[in-house]
């Protein structure tokens, strides 16, 4: 294998490794100012969005041992990876398309799993971590609020009134 080959198909493997998850994305209608507004996006995600070569990836993803993604290497392919926040990543894709209409989401590997493109606009609707734990939180707090409450009520109820002076 030659020298070039090689060098791409390392750097490949390095930002696949940089997550558990890889997003592919067709970027052939994405003009170079919405690429830079795009990654200016994720960089808040602390994603990455990069260009890549099919063949480069297809021997990086198998090298790595990621599921099959050969039947969504057609035409050009562009790849997200970074960051911790998969959710985020995908929410922020999603807003991007929508507002330009560019953008076309293959295919996502999510913990060496496949995933579809339909399943990760699904996983973009889903509310943020913190919404969630906050959602949670509210719950809990709110069932021990009407504990308390009933407690309170038991007690008033079995002590006698206090007499009137």
């Amino acid at each position: 294998m030659r020298a070039e080959k090689q060098y791409l198909i390392a750097e490949v493997e390095s930002h696949l490794r940089k997550s558990d998850y890889v997003i592919l994305a067709n970027f052939s209608k994405v003009t170079v100012a919405d690429t830079a507004e795009l990654r200016k996006r994720l960089a808040v995600e602390k994603a990455e969005f990069h260009v890549v070569k099919n063949s480069s990836l297809r021997v990086a993803a198998k090298a790595l041992g990621l599921p099959e993604i050969d039947a969504s290497l057609a035409g050009p392919t562009a790849i997200v990876v970074g960051g911790k926040n998969s959710a985020g990543v995908a929410k922020v894709l999603k807003k991007f398309f929508d507002e330009k209409q560019k953008l076309e989401i293959k295919v996502g590997v999510l913990d060496r799993k496949l995933i579809s493109a339909a399943d990760l606009s699904k996983i973009a609707d889903l509310p943020s971590f913190e919404a969630l734990r906050s959602q949670l939180l509210g719950l809990l707090t709110q069932n021990a609020a009407a504990f308390v409450r009933v407690l309170d009520a038991k007690v008033k109820k079995e002590l006698p009134a206090a007499p009137a002076a």
